[in-house]
């Protein structure tokens, strides 16, 4: 039966929540537990009626109705994700369900229950369990959906126009979209699962508890930052912990750290990787400008000679700088011993532009991605190279031979609409009551998917709960846009793919 995406995925998630059902029934969290099976078993009651109907049916539009489908899974599927979260809970708002879900199933991770204990066990795993969900949409849908139509940042390297498939000649012998779907699914899902469940059974070795564990292991793998805690320095594995999630986090960095299925690949592996080279430099060269820093100021506080906190600050330094780079948000527990070390406050602004960067293409990270920076760059250097040598002729190097020709181009265009998409959407926040300095840290952390910015990015925490309702909306739009990306939207409204 030959069923749309979407309402595959819809059943999905209706299965999915017997699992939070199970978990509240051995806990004992009945009412809870009970919310999520009626729900569960009221979603797979409408997919099998709706699957009925759908059959012998064949499917309109195939790359525009995939896409339409991806787009449906972060807009329309969190207003079904949030009922038994609404039902569960019973003190908030269906209006506040509903921005949890979006910000859970968009990997963004922001939460408007800043104290852990107003939610119980069950519904932390919910919404751990939906980030982790939302982050297998986006590392399937990166090869099998967002490739073909040269989105996501393949733009970068492939040779159609963003939004458009490829020419026919080059797309000889390749399945149509929902074999293709099938094929990436059945190769990665194994991988990500894999992934998830190994770094769960290694932070319960390190001390976590196992529905902590549980829960970190999934936000890791998804960059959600999801956390039944409040956060890692809460959990009770320590630097062994952090250490563990870190290395886990280097699979954001670049899609070659698991696969080799898309046109980002390249001959060397990762040691020619561009992207994995460029977050390995941040990763290394941010933190150390940080303890460099806080060095010079630990001298007016006579803590210069104190090695062990300056060893702890650094370790704050390289998680913290890691965690927000792949866009995941989780804040080492030695990340304020980096500024009490010194006596310094450390600005937002660099966990800010770290997740503005963000991760590898076709990865689970968010923000502007690092081949797209790395064309910038690129470009960079040869403009300043033809100030000094006018008439030169560029080099066909191994980096710039796996970008295409207009690739800086491509990348300059995504930025100019990312800066004017955070323009707009800091500007309606404001319209909306929100102060101009929680206004753009709002929309950041929507834009790049990191919700923890929210936390730590201004002066106080921004307390989501204190917005006003048209102001969750476009917290909620720019969660979306985040994670679909203005040239994904933009990409819909080409007649092309409505003549497919």
């Amino acid at each position: 039966m030959d069923l749309p995406l979407f309402l595959l995925i819809f059943g999905a998630a209706a299965v999915a929540m017997l699992v939070p059902a199970l978990h509240g029934g051995v806990v004992r969290n009945l009412d809870t537990a009970r919310m999520f099976f009626y729900s569960g078993i009221l979603g797979i009651t409408a997919f099998v009626l709706i699957a009925i109907a759908h059959a012998g049916r064949r499917p309109r539009h195939g790359a525009l109705g995939t896409l339409l489908s991806l787009f449906a899974t972060f807009v329309f599927l969190p207003a079904f994700l949030a009922i038994p979260f609404y039902e569960g809970l019973g003190t908030t708002t269906f209006m506040n369900a509903y921005m949890e879900m979006v910000s859970a199933v968009t990997t963004t991770g922001a939460t408007l229950f800043q104290n852990p204990e107003r939610l119980d066990g069950t519904l932390h795993l919910w919404r751990a369990q939906v980030g982790w969900m939302g982050g297998a949409v986006m590392w399937i849908a990166a090869s099998a959906i967002l490739a073909p139509l040269n989105l996501g940042g393949f733009e970068v390297t492939a040779q159609a126009e963003p939004g458009q498939r490829e020419a026919a000649t080059s797309l000889n012998g390749r399945a149509n979209p929902r074999e293709r779907l099938v094929r990436v699914t059945a190769a990665l899902l194994p991988i990500y699962i894999g992934l998830t469940l190994l770094l769960w059974v290694l932070l319960m070795i390190s001390g976590d508890a196992s529905l902590v564990a549980l829960c970190h292991a999934m936000s890791v793998m998804a960059t959600s930052g999801i956390s039944p805690v409040g956060g890692v320095e809460f959990s009770g594995s320590g630097v062994t912990g952090e250490a563990l999630a870190l290395l886990f986090m280097f699979f954001a960095l670049s899609r070659l750290t698991f696969s080799s299925d898309t046109i980002t690949a390249t001959q060397g592996g990762l040691r020619t990787d561009p992207e994995f080279r460029l977050g390995l430099v941040l990763i290394l060269g941010v933190p150390l400008v940080l303890f460099f820093r806080h060095w010079l100021g630990a001298f007016d506080v006579a803590a210069e000679d104190d090695l062990s906190q300056a060893a702890l600050a650094l370790w704050g330094s390289v998680f913290t700088v890691m965690s927000f780079l792949t866009t995941t948000g989780f804040a080492s527990e030695h990340w304020a011993q980096t500024q009490a070390w010194s006596g310094l406050d450390t600005p937002g602004l660099i966990l800010m532009g770290l997740a503005l960067i963000g991760g590898g293409v076709a990865t689970t990270a968010g923000g502007v991605k690092l081949l797209r920076v790395f064309a910038l760059y690129l470009n960079g250097l040869r403009e300043m190279e033809r100030l000094v040598h006018p008439s030169s002729v560029s080099g066909a190097g191994s980096d710039t031979r796996r970008l295409q020709r207009n690739g800086a181009f491509i990348a300059w265009i995504f930025f100019m609409l990312f800066a004017l998409t955070l323009a707009l959407l800091t500007i309606l926040l404001a319209l909306l009551g929100v102060s101009f300095e929680n206004a753009l840290v709002l929309s950041i952390a929507g834009l790049s998917t990191t919700g923890p910015l929210t936390a730590l990015a201004a002066d106080a925490p921004i307390v989501l709960t204190e917005l006003s309702t048209a102001a969750k909306a476009v917290f909620c739009a720019a969660m979306v846009l985040g994670r679909l990306e203005t040239l994904a939207i933009v990409a819909l409204l080409t007649p092309d793919l409505w003549r497919a």
